[in-house]
């Protein structure tokens, strides 16, 4: 994965403290291994060919799958009850597939969700009402741990215009949300007027605006649902940045249920953002895979 991510197997072996021909001779076993082409350069930077592709995908479900196993063959004794914050986008969105996998390696484990926006759900967490908490970087937001990246994207619902008014009506959450201040900022840029159309807290009443054809709405790429279409600079509307998500912690809560979620949480949301993806594993899953992968 690393030499994907540099594109460089000198600039690999620098960040793994390993020699360029170790690192060479690791790719080269893994072709040899595959008996496919799984590399090329494009003028300098290693790319990845389709076949390797389809190696690097299998082998991060490997060593997922094998973090997976360990994990529940350690389960059984952990049990308890973990109190979970995060705006209800990412609860509909994002955590789904990832909460549902964490019940099946933590069977024991009680799992509370509770659907806040970001910044009150800092403030429940350093209080220790709540036990973790999952959000969007704010401005102002100190501590917690980066754990993945989602793209921001103007929507409308399929067939509207809305985005072609003038002034362009606007669905945001209230304000003092990151999402709002990125569109706000982005259409003063380039001097486009605009309006508040609907203001939600709620990421179904901001779907709800732009289905309707009121609106045009501002959420991650992973919102995009059927009846939304994302627009983009060549309709008019200016890019928009990627945000962070944070992962915080209360204090003292030094417990195995919450130290399980915890780690799941990281581990697989950060795996949504391939860019911050690293696949760490026991050596003894799939070796060449490995190799590759570092």
């Amino acid at each position: 994965m690393s030499v994907i991510k540099t594109g460089s197997v000198t600039e690999t072996a620098r960040q793994l403290g390993r020699s360029q021909p170790a690192i060479s001779l690791q790719l080269q076993r893994l072709e040899d291994q595959t008996r496919k082409r799984l590399f090329y350069y494009e003028g300098r930077r290693l790319l990845l060919t389709e076949d390797g592709d389809l190696v690097l995908s299998y082998a991060k479900s490997l060593l997922r799958q094998h973090d997976e196993l360990l994990q529940r063959l350690a389960s059984p004794d952990v049990e308890g009850h973990v109190v979970l914050g995060t705006p209800d986008l990412y609860a509909a969105f994002i955590l789904p597939a990832i909460l549902n996998r964490f019940r099946k390696a933590f069977p024991k484990v009680q799992v509370e969700l509770r659907c806040e926006l970001s910044t009150p759900l800092v403030g429940l967490v350093r209080h220790g009402e709540i036990d973790l908490a999952l959000v969007t970087r704010m401005d102002g937001f100190s501590g917690g741990k980066v754990v993945g990246q989602e793209q921001l994207a103007w929507m409308v619902g399929d067939g509207s215009e809305a985005h072609r008014a003038d002034p362009l009506p606007l669905a945001l959450l209230p304000p003092g949300n990151i999402y709002r201040e990125h569109a706000i900022d982005r259409l003063d840029r380039i001097g486009r007027d605009w309006k508040i159309a609907c203001v939600s807290a709620s990421t179904a009443g901001l779907q709800a605006a732009a289905f309707a054809g009121m609106a045009v709405t501002v959420l991650c790429r992973s919102a995009l649902v059927p009846g939304l279409r994302e627009v983009g600079p060549n309709e008019g509307l200016p890019p928009l940045p990627e945000i962070d998500l944070l992962l915080y912690r209360a204090a003292g809560r030094n417990l195995a249920a919450i130290d399980a979620l915890h780690n799941y949480l990281e581990g697989y949301i950060g795996a949504r953002s391939e860019h911050r993806l690293e696949l760490e594993s026991a050596d003894t899953v799939a070796p060449s895979f490995r190799e590759a992968a570092e």
